[in-house]
């Protein structure tokens, strides 16, 4: 009895190894076709749920991705979270997450529109740069979702959940390249990199990009490494138009690009053709409704599956095996960190910029070191693996850096319907060892600013980080040649400022988005000004000198996505300053005041500035401003040179090229409230206003002299409206304007590029 019991077991689990042995194998083959292949997650999630077995997959560009995350164990659900995330859409267009962002190495605003960046030893050759967007997000992103099922597949991807392939394109060979062993992150990446989008990846030698351009629906990968017995073919894509004559795109990518067969045998498989072609290449703002269309082309063809295809796999089989499989996986904690590339110098201070103590560190507490240094405008490149090692059962951060060019050379400035055009060139000399020092340089000119600046940056990667930074500045500002009759009402009528200054400046890290600063400087200010509109060429003018030093510290904190017209983020500055200083001031033909006079100033002031923006809609943000100054500043020798020397309140992009005395004060404080809509992708339509309330305002006597008036008697409004373009090197924007009290109080201000200018010694 017993003896035939076991026969008849050991019958049943031979039939049933033999029957699983011999079962029908289903291969599924993705598509690239950029965004048009998120579709695949629908394709995916429908198949799951109606228990059709996926045995082996394939992918390029997109579907590789999206093969290569479910052949690491990640189910439809999660693959489908992380396309609707905030960190896919950084991926897909190249920004970092703005918790990340490291405010002490950012360089000061500059009105840039263009850098060249140059290679001094290669006789000043210049390159394009190959990609549109960074990569710093993606790679980093794929390592850290990649790197465990790598290393339980021991490189293999025979090994991982399903087993797996995808292809790559060698353009040297013209080849297409299989990839099947080795890194899953750095296979997956270099199926993706569409040429001009995403950089090209150098493996085993080989400069590898996008896979789709000489297989772009690997059917043939799948029959020949796997052979299974039933195919899923997935495609969103086809071959390009014939070029046109006028078309530059389209012959370009008939150069680099080979047909490909989007079609398998009917008795081999099925093919499912979720229809996405009216969606753009990289528009990744539609992921939720192309899901929808890959599962909804997919169930379409669901009957015919079932029928065709014979074998089940349930979904509580497949959770609890991919849970299995998860439980296996290593936890991405690293102990070492290796950089290849550089000299051993420059490893070092990449090293030290990352501040890893050889302690364990998780991915994520390591991403933030990753950006920073990638961030770095020393470093070209620098592209991270993950590399496990059994005996410890961690990983090390592998990262292949480069350097990048020498010299910088920026041209930018702004043109504009008003009289304040301007050019501006910016040189930036770069010199990367244990230390980085970057040698500065930068020239402003036109009618309304001239200005030349010159001197250097140490940054220094030490547990505690820091910056030092010197220059010397000469400035020059005219606001007679830059009026116009919008403000013939401004007084003094003629005015020019020469101002030199040296000045030295430390700064140290306050978390990622702040910088806590020490500065000083020395130098000279002096205003030349009539202090009545009747004068003659012949006329001389009043001459201010303030020969002075100041010392200071602030805390600053930016996360503002834009230079100019911020619409995300906010920025938070407060500091202190001792000013002292000599005055001697000389009057000009028309003075009422005829003795020279000398005497010695000093005072100390305190300002604020908070501005802020807020999500109302989709659509629709809230900005919020506020900024205080106090100080016990005395008064200049006559009214003009103390409105002069005040702090001045400059909200808006055309108040920086005003000398407007209604809106300076020793002490004040303003508030402003913005709204931007978001008509378009790149065009807002912003409506900005804001009061000003000085505490006493500077008044002027008959004799020209400076007095208080009483104490927050007097308020100013600034009511600014902008249709603004975001190009891709600058804004485009029209402003119309409204200033208080003014007896012209309307301007229209029309600009392309950035008013941005070097800072004032006093500022």
């Amino acid at each position: 009895m017993i003896k035939g019991l076991r026969y008849i077991l050991f019958t049943t689990i031979f039939i049933a190894l033999f029957d699983f042995g011999y079962s029908q194998k289903v291969g599924l083959v993705f598509s690239g076709g950029g965004a048009s292949g998120v579709s695949h997650i629908g394709v995916l999630k429908a198949l799951e749920e109606n228990n059709i077995p996926i045995d082996y997959i394939t992918g390029t560009s997109m579907g590789a991705l999206i093969g290569g995350l479910y052949a690491a164990g990640y189910s439809p659900l999660e693959i489908e979270q992380l396309f609707l995330s905030k960190q896919f859409r950084e991926w897909a267009e190249g920004e970092i997450d703005e918790k990340y962002e490291y405010y002490l190495r950012e360089k000061d605003e500059n009105p840039a529109l263009i850098t060249f960046k140059i290679e001094v030893d290669t006789l000043f050759e210049t390159t394009l740069p190959t990609n549109l967007i960074s990569p710093t997000s993606v790679d980093y992103g794929l390592m850290k979702f990649l790197a465990p099922s790598s290393a339980l597949a021991k490189s293999n991807f025979d090994n991982l959940f399903v087993p797996y392939r995808c292809v790559a394109s060698d353009i040297i060979s013209k080849k297409s390249v299989i990839l099947k062993w080795g890194s899953l992150a750095t296979a997956v990446r270099a199926s993706m990199a569409y040429p001009f989008y995403l950089s090209p990846i150098s493996y085993k030698g080989k400069l590898l990009f996008d896979g789709g351009l000489y297989n772009n629906f690997p059917f043939d990968v799948l029959d020949d490494e796997f052979a299974p017995e039933f195919v899923i073919g997935s495609n969103v894509s086809s071959n390009f138009d014939p070029p046109d004559e006028d078309n530059i795109v389209s012959q370009v990518k008939a150069i680099i690009a080979d047909d490909t067969d989007y079609s398998i045998p009917i008795e081999k498989g099925i093919m499912i053709e979720p229809e996405a072609s009216d969606f753009a290449l990289f528009d990744f703002s539609k992921n939720a409704e192309l899901i929808e269309i890959g599962y909804k082309a997919t169930m379409q063809k669901m009957p015919e599956l079932l029928k065709r295809i014979e074998r089940r796999t349930m979904v509580s089989d497949l959770k609890s095996k991919r849970a299995w499989y998860k439980s296996k996986l290593p936890r991405l904690v690293f102990d070492d960190v290796k950089i290849e590339g550089l000299t051993l110098h420059q490893n070092e201070y990449v090293r030290k910029s990352m501040r890893f103590k050889g302690d364990s560190i998780s991915a994520l507490d390591l991403e933030s070191e990753y950006i920073k240094i990638s961030s770095d405008d020393k470093i070209k490149s620098i592209y991270p693996s993950a590399s496990f090692n059994s005996e410890t059962q961690k990983f090390t951060l592998n990262l292949k850096a480069k350097k990048e060019k020498d010299l910088f050379v920026s041209f930018g400035g702004v043109f504009s319907s008003r009289p304040i055009n301007e050019a501006y060139i910016g040189l930036q000399y770069n010199i990367l060892g244990k230390t980085a020092l970057s040698l500065l340089g930068n020239t402003y000119f036109g009618k309304l600013h001239n200005s030349v600046s010159g001197g250097f940056r140490l940054d220094f990667p030490f547990k505690l980080p820091f910056y030092w930074k010197a220059t010397y500045n000469i400035d020059g500002w005219d606001y007679f040649k830059s009026s116009t009759t919008f403000f013939e009402d401004t007084k003094p009528s003629f005015l020019v400022q020469e101002d030199r200054y040296f000045k030295s400046e430390l700064a140290f890290p306050a978390a990622y988005k702040g910088k806590i600063l020490f500065d000083g400087t020395a130098g000279e200010l002096v205003n030349k000004y009539y202090q009545t509109k009747s004068f003659l060429s012949t006329d001389t003018t009043d001459k201010t000198r303030f020969r002075n030093y100041s010392v200071g510290s602030r805390f600053e904190r930016n996360s503002l996505d834009k230079k100019q017209y911020a619409s995300k983020g906010s920025y938070l500055s407060f500091g202190v300053k001792f000013i002292r200083g000599e005055e001697h001031s000389v009057p000009g033909s028309t003075s009422i005041i005829k003795d020279e006079f000398d005497t010695i100033l000093d005072w100390v002031q305190f300002k604020i500035t908070y501005d802020k923006y807020f999500n109302i809609s989709k659509n629709v943000r809230l900005g919020v401003f506020g900024e205080g100054v106090y100080s016990n500043q005395p008064f200049f020798n006559n009214y003009t040179a103390s409105v002069l020397s005040a702090p001045a309140f400059q909200p808006i992009s055309e108040s920086k090229t005003l000398f407007q005395e209604n809106f300076r004060a020793h002490s004040y404080f303003a508030l402003g409230v913005k709204n931007v809509n978001q008509l378009f992708k790149n065009t807002q339509l912003r409506f900005e206003g804001y009061l000003f309330q000085p505490f006493k305002q500077i008044m002027q006597d008959p004799q020209n002299k400076a007095y208080y008036g009483k104490d927050w008697q007097i308020q100013q409004f600034i009511v600014s409206s902008s249709l603004v373009y975001s190009t891709p090197i600058g804004p485009l924007a029209i402003n119309v304007n409204y200033y208080d009290n003014f007896d012209e109080p309307w301007s229209v201000l029309f600009h392309f590029g950035y008013l941005i200018f070097n800072k004032k010694s006093l500022e």
